[in-house]
């Protein structure tokens, strides 16, 4: 089916799931709306989370798709339970890794990277009763870190003083599996990994996310066929901006129209 896939997030953190989603379903057409003049949502109260993620949903929705991916931990916690309720196609959350992390960990301490929305949120809760089990976890709020993605600031001293800043209490409690909690994180992997002790595991969910897309599109005889995608980005904030960080995030083939919304 040719229509398209509509994504969004509080700002560009999402496009670390497009990314994902480009790599698994290379024939799906994607929508992206960067809602860059509320981010972070981590830090709004979730009345307001709700109003903006409805708003875009029906954006999105008025624009063709097909199936709606909240690539946005705060925004699945606030929202998902109301935009299902409201729109009759396939939506896709984000929830923070805590069943891949409780496995994957050896000494049973696994830490947390997230916005205080989501660390806060009745969702993350029950996420931990579901699958931590014995596995003690700590959780770590980062304010500032979306931002510096939000400039597309990767690395540089700001980017690696807050990671250690972060991630200190982390390892000093004994944390060998590290979540990161928040979409805009995965762009600073690549610093991360350069302060971190080699033997810590790093996990996301972006890659799971896509693999959940391809399953509730293939139930729903929602699957494209083989043939050229087009993807297409807008933004609430300064379209001038997100183009250019875009190339910083995402690989793109040469010049890409970001339009307001």
């Amino acid at each position: 089916m040719s229509a398209p896939v509509g994504v969004f997030d509080s700002g560009v953190g999402g496009l670390s799931v497009l990314q994902e989603i480009q790599q698994l379903l290379p024939s799906e057409s994607l929508l992206y709306v960067a809602d860059s003049a509320y981010v972070p949502y981590g830090e709004k109260p979730p009345e307001q989370i709700r109003e903006r993620s409805r708003l875009i949903a029906r954006f999105l929705f008025e624009q063709g798709a097909k199936a709606l991916v909240l690539a946005c931990n705060t925004a699945t916690a606030a929202a998902i339970n109301e935009l299902r309720g409201e729109f009759d196609m396939p939506i896709i959350g984000m929830e923070p890794a805590v069943k891949p992390a409780a496995l994957a960990t050896r000494n049973g301490v696994v830490g947390v990277l997230a916005t205080t929305g989501t660390l806060q949120s009745a969702k993350f809760a029950a996420l931990l009763d579901r699958f931590a089990g014995s596995v003690r976890v700590l959780t770590q709020p980062c304010p500032g870190l979306v931002e510096c993605v939000e400039r597309g600031e990767l690395n540089g001293p700001e980017v690696e003083a807050l990671l250690q800043r972060y991630t200190a209490p982390l390892l000093a409690a004994g944390c060998d599996t590290l979540i990161l909690g928040c979409t805009h994180y995965p762009f600073l992997r690549p610093a991360l990994q350069r302060i971190l002790p080699a033997q810590i595991q790093v996990v996301d969910t972006g890659a799971a996310v896509a693999r959940q897309l391809q399953v509730r599109l293939a139930e729903s005889g929602l699957l494209a066929e083989p043939g050229q995608a087009i993807t297409r980005f807008w933004s609430s904030g300064d379209p001038q901006l997100m183009g250019s960080i875009l190339p910083t995030l995402l690989k793109v083939d040469g010049a890409v129209d970001i339009l307001p919304v």
